[in-house]
């Protein structure tokens, strides 16, 4: 049966019973520190995995993944909207008219994004229909001018259902009793609530109602496109527009909400180095560890040396016993990590209800609970970086150890 020298005498290291008890608790803190920092590591990588995800279904759920204009009110957007749809990367198209002012109720004023759109299409490119709390996106009918707002711009202008609000327009129009603001009474027909900034300041009419207040008549701004893949919404947006007559020109979400996406990122980043340093620190305990190992076992290893043992055995026998402790605590790190992972939406519901309060109050944050999102790719770097520390961490020790000379760690003996 095959048995290695090294393996063998490391194993045995790594379980016998210490003279020395303090060696056996430097070791065992080792391994309890490297497990909990493998653990916490993936915890919070997974959390803010979460609440990426949240934010991208949120607030690009509600925006355009990318859309075709022209100079002109696009008055051919049917053909438009066709063509885009037969593009297997395009999940959905839609017309829309977009205008910025200002909307008056309640005795507030707020700015106001307005959309106009076509509501049985405008479910294709948008989840708005999925968080509407109040009210229906049937409920905007053409000639009635109806409108849907967020629930927080609702609650700033004290709109109720069947409300009346006054939208004010940037443009002015010259009448007989001078230059007056262009503006239009619209009913409140439906609330939304997304838990983003939407909710302040978004709000939907009819594509109509839209045309007639902007001016455009029978056309409109351009079309929205809903895509298979975020990152390849630019590409697919501008290869269209190079295939429609005219002069057409695109956006995208990375023009418009690139920045934060960005800026999670480099939050997830840095989190993630600064968590990586606790996994070093208790990866490089094992370095103590050992270097009491070494002291405490001088003795034996000369008697080793006596009997014949190389440098690089006594070297990986004791690469071995750090190895063994850094590979059992970071795996067993791993599986506490993704078994918080998979359940931290559950354990702090759990731990809400005990304590009767709420961590993260939709009121102030955009979701009412602690999301997860587990990528395995994270868990895979996690786990062989914690690894590939621990083996680092037991070369110079084990180095020492083959340096140790048989005649003088016996001359007292």
């Amino acid at each position: 049966m095959f048995k290695p020298l090294p393996l063998m005498i490391g194993l045995r290291y790594t379980a016998a019973k210490r003279r020395n008890h303090f060696i056996s608790f430097i070791s065992l803190t080792s391994m309890v520190g490297l497990a909990l920092g493998v653990a916490v590591l993936i915890t919070v990588l997974s959390v803010m995995n979460g609440f990426d995800r949240e934010l991208k279904q949120r607030i690009l759920g509600m925006v355009p993944h990318a859309i075709i204009q022209s100079e002109n009110p696009m008055t051919n957007w049917r053909a438009v909207r066709d063509r885009a749809l037969e593009d297997p990367a395009v999940l959905g198209a839609a017309p829309y008219i977009q205008a910025q002012g200002m909307i008056t109720g309640g005795g507030n004023v707020n700015g106001v994004l307005l959309n106009g759109i076509l509501p049985e299409e405008e479910v294709t490119v948008s989840i708005i229909q999925d968080h509407i709390i109040r009210g229906s996106l049937r409920n905007l009918q053409a000639g009635e001018f109806g409108i849907i707002i967020g629930e927080t711009l609702a609650r700033s202008l004290r709109a109720e259902l069947g409300d009346r609000v006054t939208v004010v327009m940037p443009e002015a129009s010259l009448t007989p009793a001078g230059v007056l603001p262009r503006l239009k009474r619209f009913t409140v027909v439906g609330t939304f609530q997304v838990g983003a900034e939407l909710d302040s300041n978004y709000a939907v009419v009819h594509l109509e109602d839209a045309a007639k207040l902007a001016r455009t008549g029978e056309g409109v701004e351009g079309i929205r496109l809903k895509v298979d893949d975020l990152f390849k919404a630019p590409a697919v947006a501008l290869r269209l527009a190079r295939e429609l007559p005219g002069r057409n020109y695109t956006n995208d979400w990375t023009r418009t909400h690139g920045n934060l996406f960005q800026a999670i990122q480099m939050e997830k980043t840095m989190i993630g180095l600064l968590l990586m340093f606790i996994v070093a620190v208790a990866a490089f305990n094992i370095v103590s560890m050992l270097v009491m190992v070494v002291t405490d076992k001088t003795a034996d290893i000369a008697i080793l040396r006596t009997m014949g043992a190389t440098p690089g055995t006594i070297m990986a026998t004791f690469i071995i016993q750090g190895g063994v402790i850094g590979i059992v605590g970071t795996l067993l790190g791993t599986g506490a990590g993704i078994a918080l992972a998979l359940n931290i939406s559950a354990i702090i519901d759990w731990v809400e209800g005990v304590l009767g309060s709420q961590f993260l109050n939709a009121d102030v944050y955009f979701i009412s609970y602690l999301p997860s999102q587990l990528y395995w790719t994270d868990v895979a770097i996690i786990c062989g970086s914690g690894m590939v520390m621990s083996l680092l961490a037991t070369l110079y020790p084990a180095w020492r150890a083959s340096r140790v000379q048989p005649a003088e760690a016996l001359r007292y003996e």
